[in-house]
């Protein structure tokens, strides 16, 4: 119990120093701030952030927050730097350097190189009077009283400050340039808010000869032989100029049961629904999906603009593709 207890209190302590590190941060959430923002908008190059260690870590997940969120930026190492990947960099480009104690050794030794070829520069460091705050155009200060280390060594809060501020500036710069959820999924088209926001009906729609259909007229039990086959749940009704007259579904034919018709003699035009709602081949897969949840309906028919279906889908169809 007491070594459990004591896991717990460090574990608490830990969360509070770290939160009281981000809270130092507003105070300095001020002009500097703001002008490293403009620093960046106004550049016609990338954010170049570089980083040792733990700070390079937090540099790494930096440029890659930057990157999705509109603001093109990559990492490099300081130390490969100083052995050929300054030519990565161009004097268009600006660094963002991390460093808490702003004197790493492997980013001082790149400051010369920087201030020759006339690259501006923006450090991020826990000391304002360092050699790199000092060199920089710009400094956001991100020092903490306190590591969460209890021996106040391994880069715990100051790491956490440090990721905070990128987040805060990656955010301020998303929203000055009105950068929109359709913009982020360009950036994510393999992750969920990709798929909602590129995918279209006609990416997941059956069309050609899995489009199950029959003409007016057809009878209910050969219009169920062609919905079997096709293995949709529905079929598209098409009036004799080949546009649509309806649409037939699992749902539609448990009612039709319920009035106890003869599937043997009764037509397909007696028991559909009359025309039904529809998609369009174009449309984005999620205003499908809404559609049909607005309207309680597990399928739809893909329509052109002379109103002739060219497809179906349903939810199943929207599952498999995630967009729900």
């Amino acid at each position: 119990m007491n070594q459990s207890s004591d896991l717990i209190q460090s574990a608490q302590r830990t969360i509070r120093l770290e939160l009281e590190a981000v809270q130092g941060l507003l105070p300095h959430i001020d002009a500097d701030f703001v002008r490293a923002c403009e620093m960046i908008l106004a550049s016609k190059g990338r954010v170049v952030v570089v980083g040792m260690g733990k700070s390079g870590h937090i540099g790494n997940k930096i440029a890659a927050t930057l990157a999705s969120t509109g603001t093109t930026a990559f990492f490099v190492h300081p130390a490969e730097a100083s052995h050929g990947d300054m030519g990565m960099i161009t004097r268009d480009d600006i660094i963002l350097a991390l460093s808490n104690s702003g004197s790493t050794n492997e980013i001082v030794t790149l400051l010369p190189l920087i201030k020759r070829q006339g690259i501006q520069m923006i450090s991020l460091t826990g000391n304002p009077e360092s050699p790199l705050a000092k060199a920089a155009e710009v400094n956001l200060n991100v020092s903490v009283e306190h590591e969460a280390c209890p021996l106040n060594l391994a880069p715990t809060s100051s790491t956490t400050a440090a990721l905070v501020m990128g987040d805060a500036l990656a955010v301020a710069l998303l929203e000055a340039r009105g950068f929109t959820a359709e913009d982020f999924a360009f950036s994510h088209p393999g992750g969920a808010l990709g798929r909602r926001l590129l995918l279209k009906v006609e990416n997941v729609m059956h069309a050609g000869t899995e489009l199950p259909q029959v003409i007016c007229g057809t009878l209910l039990k050969d219009a169920l032989m062609e919905m079997t086959r096709k293995g949709l749940g529905m079929t598209v009704v098409l009036s004799t100029d080949g546009k649509l007259a309806g649409i037939f579904t699992d749902g539609d034919l448990r009612r039709t049961l319920d009035r106890t018709i003869d599937i043997h003699s009764t037509t397909i035009d007696e028991v559909m629904t009359a025309h039904g709602k529809t998609a369009r081949a174009e449309m984005l897969a999620a205003e499908a999906l809404k559609i049909m949840e607005d309207h309680k309906i597990n399928a739809l028919v893909v329509v052109d603009s002379e109103d002739r279906p060219v497809g179906a889908l349903n939810m199943h169809d929207l599952l498999r593709a995630g967009v729900m």
